[in-house]
């Protein structure tokens, strides 16, 4: 802003002014903190895969700047834009997992166990060959999975500086998509299954079942790519893959995959009751198109029921665009840090869900509360902004109150 001109490449598409001759050779990236916000260990943070978080002020959301996690990163630290909580970890207390992600020929996956204080409990890592391209991950109770992505990259043109580095990346589907269980305890074995060809960006939930792990993931047919100098107003949005519900069962014993489209309707940003991260789960809450076929915009909610199959859909076509559907279970006991929450929940949809409506017809954007049981009762609550907030990522809540 004091400079009234781009200082940084953006990773998926706007480079600097200047042509090719502004952009060769400079491999800065400006940290964004663009993807996922946090509230743990007593503090809010802006998270970004890339780079390390950014720490606000709760009750005013000033930045305060970059925070290192008590000197566990350093300048330049990926920190990914995904974690996890687990209710009940192995002291039946509540955990947070994250993971980084550096790759290149090779990659290496380190992750993270935080205690409901902020503090480090365990860290450990893993290679895996080739380049990766990793933005989420699962868990289980005894596993953190990972889809590596059957993509390749190129770096000439990012080097040279006539794409972003997101342009370079091609979808391989000649090749496998790998799942990677990493053991969350020391002294495991590292399993890898392959997978048909396929683009996952978001999972659902992942839980075990004897020896059987199942995973329930956003798949798509092919990586939607971003091609250089592309005018989104002439993109045939019609003609890409839709993203859609899939559920794969992966045998420990016998090392089989079983794949299973759950939801054909196009769909992201799958959200389930937060005590049921890494336990089997009944509900799956989505963004969805409004139409049940086809790839369009996210316009509605979707509820999915897991054992019998049928749906529920709130849908705020045709001027109303839905962002990501936040579970907030009603019962306080849900976020009580001694109980293992897992153990608490009387029924998986006893609460609400939260998601941003950008409201086209007035340019304005709504916080729209919805009742998770019931979603084609309507809204029972609408939150009128008096301006647009801008199409983005992920949300997440928190019972903590910061308002004096």
């Amino acid at each position: 802003q004091q400079a009234s001109k781009i200082l940084y490449r953006g990773v998926f598409g706007t480079q600097k002014p200047g042509g090719w001759l502004a952009n060769a050779f400079d491999f800065r990236l400006k940290n964004v903190a663009n993807t996922n916000i946090l509230y743990w260990g007593g503090k809010l943070l802006a998270l970004w895969e890339a780079a390390e978080p950014h720490r606000l002020d709760p009750a005013t959301l000033e930045t305060l700047g970059i925070d290192y996690l008590d000197g566990l990163l350093h300048s330049g630290s990926p920190f990914a834009a995904h974690p996890w909580i687990d209710p009940a970890a192995e002291d039946g207390a509540p955990c947070l997992v994250n993971f980084a992600l550096k790759t290149g020929l090779s990659s290496t996956i380190t992750i993270y166990e935080f205690d409901s204080a902020g503090k480090l409990k365990r860290q450990y890592a893993h290679s895996v060959p080739g380049f990766a391209f990793m933005h989420d991950f699962a868990i289980t109770p005894h596993h953190c999975i990972f889809f590596q992505n059957p993509v390749s990259f190129n770096p000439l043109p990012f080097l040279v500086g006539v794409r972003a580095a997101g342009e370079c990346i091609q979808f391989r589907p000649d090749q496998p998509t790998r799942a990677i269980l990493v053991p969350r305890q020391p002294g495991g074995e590292v399993k890898t299954f392959e997978i048909e060809a396929g683009f996952v960006f978001h999972h659902a939930n992942a839980f075990e079942q004897g020896d059987e792990v199942t995973i329930d993931s956003i798949c798509y047919g092919s990586f939607p790519a971003v091609e250089p100098g592309s005018d989104y107003h002439q993109t045939d949005f019609a003609a890409l893959p839709p993203g859609q519900l899939w559920r794969f069962r992966l045998n420990l014993r016998s090392g089989t995959v079983e794949r299973e489209l759950v939801e054909p309707r196009c769909c992201e940003f799958p959200y389930v009751h937060p005590a049921k991260a890494g336990r089997p789960h009944r509900y799956v809450y989505l963004g969805a198109a409004h139409a049940e076929t086809g790839n369009a915009p996210l316009q509605g909610i979707l509820k999915l029921d897991l054992e019998t199959r049928s749906r529920q859909l709130w849908s705020a076509a045709p001027h109303g665009y839905v962002g990501e559907p936040i579970f907030v279970p009603r019962s306080p006991q849900a976020f009580r840090d001694d109980l293992p929450s897992a153990e608490l929940v009387d029924a998986e949809d006893d609460g609400w869900l939260l998601t941003l409506v950008f409201d086209a017809d007035r340019d304005r954007s709504d916080v729209v509360i919805l009742d998770a049981a019931d979603l084609e009762r309507g809204p029972i609550a609408r939150l009128h902004l008096k301006h647009h907030v801008p199409y983005g990522l992920h949300g997440s809540f928190t019972p903590h109150c910061f308002v004096s």
